[in-house]
């Protein structure tokens, strides 16, 4: 998953205004302890992020 599909699926789920709020500020433990961005920096693939958000979130995978 390309970097900009992540994101416009995080926009679409969470807003605009609040997905990359909560990418900087959401600690997940299915991250390592990290947040979205964090995880991307350290070389975690968009789509595994977005799994991780998905599955944290209660967010259908499949129904972006």
């Amino acid at each position: 998953m390309r970097l900009t599909v992540f994101w416009q699926r995080m926009a679409d789920h969470f807003g605009a205004a609040y997905a990359d709020s909560f990418a900087r500020d959401h600690v997940m433990s299915g991250l390592g302890g990290r947040t979205v961005h964090e995880a991307l920096d350290a070389g975690w693939s968009a789509k595994e992020v977005w799994r991780v958000v998905c599955a944290t979130m209660d967010v259908p995978y499949d129904k972006q």
